[in-house]
C-alpha cells in the first residue's frame, strides 16, 4: 500500500479531486481517510506556563517522601 498526502478541498456536492501528479499511480481501489483542519487545531499540544518555586531552606526527607 502507497500513501499520498496532499490538501484539497471538498466541494458542494462531495467530490474531492486528487492532485493529476497522484492520479497515474493510482488504482482503481483506495482507502481514504480524512481530516479536517478544525481537528488539527485541537491537536495541538498544549503547553503549561512557567513555573518558579523557591526551595532555599527546604530540606527533602526521602524516606517520607517514600511512604506516601
Amino acid at each position: 500500500m502507497q500513501a499520498y498526502e496532499f490538501s484539497t478541498v471538498v466541494e458542494d456536492n462531495g467530490t474531492i479531486r486528487i492532485p493529476e501528479e497522484y492520479l497515474r499511480s493510482i488504482s482503481s481501489t483506495v482507502k481514504v481517510v480524512i481530516f479536517t483542519r478544525d481537528e488539527e487545531r485541537q491537536l495541538k499540544k498544549k503547553t503549561f506556563a512557567a513555573m518558579k518555586i523557591h526551595t532555599k531552606g527546604f530540606k527533602f526527607n526521602r524516606q517520607e517522601a517514600n511512604e506516601r
